[in-house]
């Protein structure tokens, strides 16, 4: 059947046909030998997409890319624990609002949307504060479309010997993610943004050493207690709790599908993409909000002109056929909007969109 909606969203994404077919499965309980399979698979296949080793193990669990970055903050960090947090936007934000509430001991170095976090800075602070026994910063900072400094902030945690978590939950599969080069000792994603399935899987990329250290923490969690997840899946190769099964088996398909297209190809092609859309809004005369040197691959933040409604813009796109994003927070009141080219979406769907896109401005300007 010929798609008639289209999601140019940063996320739900589109997904294949293929991707939803998962679906499909027979019935099946959690604890039987073909789930077991699967969850298995799933991990060994991340472990690929994350640039891993046997050092590494990938941990899976039913939940949002925020339940993935609140189990490893909720059950890393203990009451010696110091951590460094980065951010520059929306999601940073949400880092530390997660650090707050489990009064995790902090120093939080901020910059405005948009702003590059400042690897001198950091590496300054690093000396001054001994304390500090962790980092920890997105990947990209979504609410914005900017791809952090990961790899030099990196290379200051492994000469400092901090520990590195990085909330990559939009950038795993769509930027170049590599927990080996860049000494990154937790790294989180989610199922429904680069990788292309759907909503309801946390993923926890974990270096097996520093999930022996969480031993004599005090549990603060139970279903996000990231210990007794890893022991279960070391033991018995399941997860602690009843899984969403059907969204695993969709994500097993949709690694599968990344794996198979290759790594370097699917960031190719979204980038092909992105450059489609920039480009046609360019020609429009719209401005984005921030240099395409430091845009992410997958997710373009563009701003209206003042005297275009923004609810009434998404809502016109969404009647035609194509769900976009308003910005978050006092973005919107900039009139930003984001268009999102993760998952499913190909470049012979970039064209159409833009025009659609361009009939929608002109019929707001009438």
């Amino acid at each position: 059947m010929a798609k008639t909606h289209f999601l140019f969203s940063p996320g739900p994404v589109m997904v294949s046909d293929n991707v939803r077919n998962a679906l499909l499965h027979d019935d099946i309980g959690h604890r039987v030998p073909e789930f077991t399979a699967v969850l298995q698979n799933l991990q060994r296949n991340l472990l690929k997409v994350y640039r891993a080793d046997d050092r590494y193990t990938v941990l899976l669990i039913t939940g949002s890319g925020t339940a993935a970055n609140e189990a490893v903050i909720s059950s890393y960090f203990g009451n010696t624990h110091h951590a460094l947090l980065l951010t520059n936007g929306e999601f940073g934000d949400r880092l530390q609002e997660m650090l707050d509430i489990h009064r995790i001991e902090k120093t939080v170095l901020r910059y405005e949307y948009g702003v590059r976090p400042d690897p001198a800075e950091v590496e300054e602070l690093l000396k001054k504060n001994p304390k500090i026994s962790a980092i920890i910063m997105t990947f990209q900072e979504s609410a914005a479309s900017f791809i952090n400094p990961v790899q030099e902030i990196g290379t200051l945690a492994g000469k400092y010997n901090k520990t590195y978590i990085v909330d990559a939950v939009s950038a795993l599969g769509g930027e170049d993610v590599d927990v080996l080069r860049d000494n990154i000792d937790f790294c989180t994603c989610s199922s429904n943004k680069c990788l292309g399935s759907l909503p309801g899987v946390g993923i926890i990329c974990a270096k097996r050493s520093k999930l022996e250290e969480m031993r004599n923490n005090r549990p603060k969690t139970a279903y996000l207690n990231l210990l007794r997840l890893y022991d279960m899946s070391e033991q018995y190769h399941q997860t602690t709790n009843t899984p969403s099964t059907t969204q695993f088996f969709a994500l097993d398909a949709a690694v599968k599908e990344l794996l198979d297209e290759g790594m370097e190809e699917r960031i190719a092609r979204y980038k092909r993409c992105a450059r489609i859309l920039r480009d046609g809004v360019k020609k429009m005369g719209l401005r984005m909000f921030i240099d395409e040197k430091d845009a992410s691959n997958t997710i373009t933040s563009v701003l209206l002109p003042e005297y275009i409604d923004m609810d009434d813009f998404v809502q016109r796109m969404e009647v035609k056929g194509y769900t976009v994003y308003p910005g978050k927070g006092h973005l919107k009141d900039l009139n930003l909007f984001q268009i999102g080219n993760m998952g499913n979406i190909f470049e012979e769907m970039c064209t159409p969109f833009l025009e659609t896109m361009s009939e929608t401005l002109h019929e707001l300007q009438d």
